[in-house]
């Protein structure tokens, strides 16, 4: 009995090692189908901190950092008991680990995704993510290149613009060994084009009203895609009224419905138009505005020569730097508006077949010409400030704005006019005459000389002839020398009335300017304003009075010697 339960003790051992290694291999036979570099299923068991252990019926659990199951939020998804794909990068060996991505096999489900999608000439949608050389990434689950030549039917000059957009994509090149894909978006764009254009020729004809989209916009007009077929918006056929550039009334994109104005097949030119679509607004001009009208419009375009005042969408007129003021000498429009100024004006005239409207904004205000001829009478005495100074005379400003002319021969009775510059200066406060108003040419003619009576004014009766008077040289001319007797008032002492003793080179020497003379009155027209003087007359009146004295002395003597003897 002992014996037996010894042996029995002894073999126990021997039947436990073969169970076991029976076992081992059943367990590798379990793990047939599992190789490296492929997806499995794993299903989740736990979820840790810094990793969640996937369950893929391996020797061992396997990891898989957290940051792969988390969505682009930050949140974790995964939950246990949730059936996960993974990509087996490497089996268990001496290092003891098996290395797992879950990752890795959804990237490879998106390559075999797109590698059908290519192999079935199908479509792609994808969100361009980054600018790169040559072109566009383009993140379709992978990242894709697409050229810049395939970006759209046109050359794209800022790419840059279409980061973040999502399109769909037609696929050129797919090589999933040398992660290459190439995309085209211009591709779907042709066929889809081709398939517009074709409705669009059915319905293409002068005349016809088509619904387009702004693609492009020039200096000169805006193509507008009509679907399938460009066709050219010209500036000049954008609006009645005026426009500087396209871009004030179109941005690329917008929806337009446009008039075909010129269709020609064989060129595949059309020409579009849209102020077609609604009347001239010249065509009734003439009923809405005539000469004299009171407007109100707002400035639209200045110029060196005026500024151009909108009536109405279409209709334009232009005041005139001369008509802008009644009495400020406009040097250029913007002195006085601006663009978008809302301004009142009267019309002038309007000339339909040209298109032309004059129009005046003084007009649409009082002429202060007209206020001027009560204000300031013919003969009234003003008060005005020297606004400025010329060769021919001085302006002074009055109230009003209005500026009269002092003309040099106004200054001063003087027959040898004064310098203006010598009378006043500028700024200073100066009393004047007024002499005249001229309304339509805006001219206020104002005199100084004219606050002194003329001392021409009968001087015949001051000055009779044959009289003698005294003056002052004041003027030598070859013809003879000037004397002036009154202030304002200067006799003409001929060559041929001048004492003939003196030589005619001499003179300066014997009348310097300034020598006091006196002479004879022997010619005088107030009227004419001349006076003729004698010094000769003078000269022989004195010489026969003392040749006289001098007969009549000798005379006595001869008598008195006569008697004597």
């Amino acid at each position: 009995m002992t014996e037996s339960i010894s042996t029995s003790t002894e073999l126990e051992p021997i039947v436990f090692f073969e169970e076991s290694e029976d076992f081992d291999l059943l367990y590798d036979e379990t793990l047939v189908g599992i190789s490296e570099q492929e997806i499995i299923t794993g299903v989740v068991t736990t979820i840790g901190k810094d990793y969640v252990t996937v369950d893929i019926g391996f020797k061992s659990d396997c990891l898989i950092p957290t940051e792969e199951f988390q969505n682009s939020e930050g949140v974790l998804t995964a939950n246990i008991g949730d059936q996960v794909e993974v990509y087996v990068e490497a089996l268990e060996e001496d290092d003891g680990i098996t290395s797992i991505s879950k990752t890795k096999a959804e990237k490879l489900r998106v390559w075999e995704k797109i590698g059908k999608i290519y192999e079935e000439d199908g479509i792609v949608t994808g969100a361009i993510i980054n600018r790169i050389k040559g072109g566009l990434s383009v993140d379709i689950g992978v990242k894709a290149f697409l050229p810049g030549s395939q970006v759209d039917l046109r050359p794209v000059r800022n790419l840059d613009k279409l980061l973040g957009e999502s399109f769909d994509f037609k696929i050129l090149k797919f090589n999933q060994k040398r992660g290459n894909i190439v995309l085209s978006r211009r591709a779907l764009l042709e066929i889809d084009r081709e398939e517009k254009r074709k409705k669009t020729l059915e319905i293409l004809h002068e005349g016809a009203n088509i619904l387009g989209v702004v693609k492009n916009i020039t200096d000169y007009g805006v193509f507008v895609d009509l679907g399938g077929v460009d066709g050219l918006l010209h500036i000049t056929d954008m609006t009645w009224g005026r426009i500087v550039h396209p871009s004030e009334m179109f941005s690329i994109g917008d929806e337009v419905e446009v008039l075909v104005l010129k269709y020609n097949p064989d060129e595949q030119k059309v020409s579009l138009g849209l102020k077609q679509k609604t009347q001239n607004p010249w065509e009734s001009v003439s009923e809405n505005y005539s000469a004299g009208t009171k407007i109100t419009g707002r400035i639209v375009s200045l110029t060196d020569y005026g500024a151009f005042i909108e009536l109405e969408p279409g209709v334009e007129g232009l005041i005139h730097v001369s008509e802008m003021s009644w009495t400020k000498k406009i040097r250029h429009p913007s002195k006085v508006v601006q663009l978008g100024q809302e301004v009142d004006a009267v019309v002038k005239e309007i000339d339909v077949e040209r298109k032309r409207i004059s129009l005046s904004m003084k007009e649409a205000e009082p002429n202060p010409w007209r206020l001027a001829l009560d204000r300031y009478p013919i003969g009234s005495v003003v008060t005005g400030r020297v606004r400025n100074i010329t060769d021919f005379g001085i302006f002074v400003g009055l109230d009003e704005g209005i500026d009269g002319l002092v003309h040099v021969s106004d200054i001063s009775w003087a027959q040898r006019q004064r310098k203006p510059s010598e009378i006043a200066r500028k700024g200073e406060e100066i009393e004047v005459k007024v002499l005249n108003i001229d309304v339509e040419q805006e001219r206020l003619s104002l005199g100084i000389k004219q606050l002194t009576e003329d001392p021409w004014r009968n001087l015949d009766d001051r000055f009779p002839l044959n009289q003698e008077v005294v003056g002052r040289v004041v003027n030598i001319t070859d013809f003879g020398i000037f004397v002036e007797v009154l202030e304002g008032v200067e006799g003409l002492v001929h060559i041929s009335e001048i004492d003939g003793s003196v030589p005619k080179n001499k003179i300066t020497d014997f009348y310097p300017v300034d020598t006091e003379v006196r002479a004879r009155v022997i010619k005088i027209d107030p009227e004419e304003r001349r006076l003729g003087l004698s010094i000769i007359e003078i000269k022989n009146a004195h010489f026969t009075g003392e040749e006289t004295a001098e007969v009549e002395e000798g005379g006595e003597e001869e008598t008195n010697e006569e008697e004597t003897a």
